[in-house]
């Protein structure tokens, strides 16, 4: 979606940032898990111009954009470029924009476990804790470190039971929940390795 997507007040959304350099099945899987188990209304895909802890730099923006777009198979799945329209470059500028523009909106950040496992090199990673609702989906092999990293260890009182996860979107952050179940076993790194998709 080029443009600001559609928002009311009340509206369960969870937000799947990255760099989609390429997206793929994984993506869709997490998205769909995420709105099933934690109730969401939506899910967008914030497709980010790039990621600060990377030294090299994703494919073209607008290239990763149509290849998400064309993956794309659900309705309730939104394809975003709204880090360049904020024109933010770390996840807690994009999210203090986000709800700013978006008042009212019940927002889910996603992230998967390995992703939490490094949480802590994050720009702001105690702020963004409390901005808002975290919801973690289960990675191969990286359930462990995410459990044992320093951010799930910080905010431990503040994990919500599984059995709870659709109760995420009205918890007031910090609040954090942990979905273990079917995963898929793909990533943009193996499909960029096997020279399926070139920068």
């Amino acid at each position: 979606m080029r443009g600001m997507p559609m928002a009311t007040q009340g509206l369960r959304v969870g937000l799947l940032g990255g760099s989609f350099d390429p997206p793929h099945g994984g993506h869709l899987h997490i998205s769909k898990w995420a709105m099933k188990e934690f109730g969401l209304d939506r899910v967008w895909w914030l497709v980010s111009p790039g990621n600060p802890l990377k030294t090299q730099g994703p494919a073209d923006l607008d290239r990763r954009l149509d290849a998400c777009n064309a993956l794309n198979d659900h309705p309730r799945i939104v394809v975003t470029d709204l880090e360049r329209r904020f024109g933010t470059r770390y996840t807690a500028q994009t999210l203090t924009a986000l709800q700013a523009r978006y008042s009212g909106v019940r927002f889910v950040w996603l992230m998967g476990a390995d992703n939490l496992a490094d949480f802590h090199r994050w720009d702001r990673w105690q702020d963004i804790m409390h901005m808002m609702p975290i919801g973690v989906m289960a990675r191969p092999d990286q359930q462990l470190a995410a459990g044992c990293s320093p951010a799930a260890r910080m905010f431990r009182r503040k994990r919500l039971s599984s059995r709870r996860s659709n109760a995420l979107p009205f918890k007031q952050a910090p609040c954090w929940s942990l979905l273990t179940g079917p995963m898929v076993n793909m990533s943009s790194t193996q499909i960029r390795a096997r020279g399926d998709w070139e920068r």
